[in-house]
């Protein structure tokens, strides 16, 4: 959802609204969970191109239980468009509330589990430790964002320089690096995953005992489409329904660089307006071609079974990079 959550910020600054408090928590949330289920796939992937199979079975197990997350409030186990202009498509049932909050509880020991699994194991060290080195000047020269950044020392996390979506409302850590190597990357994709569940026990906490029963979006149908309760009493509502579906909302002339810390690293999106209801321009920085470009750096004077660690490190998806 990371990727809806900057389209959305980059539309609702052209627009110049401001959404409910309960819809940006709601952001949060998810936006939290997909970093979970961004690193579980990394590291157990990861894990698995070194050779050891069982954490990337136990963490697909956990990441079902969060695309089950996902399709209760989208119906989309992938793809939601959960997260749109105005808001977010609906509000979280009493009973998903319960169950995330569950699985923040147990999720802790997962981790734990996969740390006991990984982090001492000496096969494990031997492959990560002192392999792909990137210095804190390398890494800004290259681009680098996210994990890849973090990991050479550079504390830098968008969630709290930007501060987006309340993000500086709520307390959590930053992890970074000493030496720029595949194990430092490595043991902050693993912190960053308990700082995630920190956020979200705050975000739960303040959904439930904050008394913050606002609305999921703004009110305004020109931007969000009524509800089907609406439409079928509400002349107004259903004029509003058709010309959203049928035409869009119109923007205002104008163009804006919004970007949010994606679990890989900085996503971006430029978008221009000429005043109608299509974008004249959507510009897309993914961090995935950034971090490919350093991979010849970071092979240099090293065995080619090497590669496959630094490619794992980097956390790629080459549908990006091919975009």
């Amino acid at each position: 959802m990371a990727q809806e959550h900057a389209f959305s910020l980059a539309v609702e600054t052209l627009l110049k609204c401001d959404i409910p408090l309960r819809a940006k928590y709601l952001r949060i949330l998810f936006c939290e969970i997909t970093r979970i289920l961004n690193h579980l796939l990394a590291l157990t992937t990861h894990a698995l191109d070194v050779g050891a199979m069982t954490p990337f079975l136990w963490a697909f197990e956990e990441r079902e239980k969060l695309m089950e997350f996902y399709e209760r409030v989208s119906g989309a186990r992938m793809h939601a468009a959960y997260i749109r202009p105005g808001g977010v498509a609906k509000n979280i049932s009493h009973t998903l509330f319960f169950d995330i909050s569950v699985f923040v509880r147990q999720f802790f020991k997962r981790i734990d589990e996969i740390e006991d699994m990984l982090t001492g194991n000496r096969i494990w060290n031997v492959r990560l430790r002192d392999i792909g080195m990137v210095n804190y000047k390398q890494a800004f020269d290259y681009g680098f964002s996210g994990v890849m950044l973090r990991g050479s020392g550079i504390p830098w996390d968008l969630r709290l320089l930007d501060s987006y979506d309340n993000y500086n409302l709520l307390r959590f850590f930053i992890p970074v690096g000493s030496k720029g190597d595949c194990y430092d990357r490595y043991m902050i994709r693993i912190e960053e995953m308990r700082q995630s569940l920190f956020i979200i026990e705050q975000v739960l906490y303040c959904i439930r005992y904050l008394d913050m029963i606002g609305n999921f979006a703004i009110r305004s149908n020109k931007i969000v489409p009524p509800t089907r309760a609406f439409m079928k009493f509400s002349m107004e509502s259903l004029i509003h329904h058709f010309k959203l579906y049928s035409e869009g909302f119109v923007v205002e002339k104008g163009d804006v660089y919004t970007s949010v810390e994606a679990p890989k690293g900085e996503f971006g999106i430029f978008l221009v307006s000429n005043g109608t209801s299509r974008p004249y321009r959507c510009r897309i920085k993914a961090p995935g071609f950034l971090h490919l470009q350093s991979l010849e750096m970071m092979c240099k004077d090293l065995m080619l079974a090497d590669m496959v660690t630094i490619i794992g490190t980097q956390d790629i998806v080459f549908g990006e990079v091919d975009r």
